[in-house]
């Protein structure tokens, strides 16, 4: 099979951070969410 692609050089990633404003939101949700597993299957509940 031919190569459908060109060799690239590995580019830096830059140098990414989330927000503390992210951080927050991801941590509270988490903090909200219940999961219940049941017999009839899973609920996500979200206490907010």
């Amino acid at each position: 099979m031919a190569k459908l692609y060109s060799p690239k050089k590995a580019a830096a990633a830059p140098n990414m951070q989330p927000k503390k404003e992210t951080v927050d939101f991801l941590l509270n949700y988490s903090k909200a969410l219940k999961i219940v597993k049941t017999a009839h299957g899973t609920f996500e509940n979200v206490a907010n």
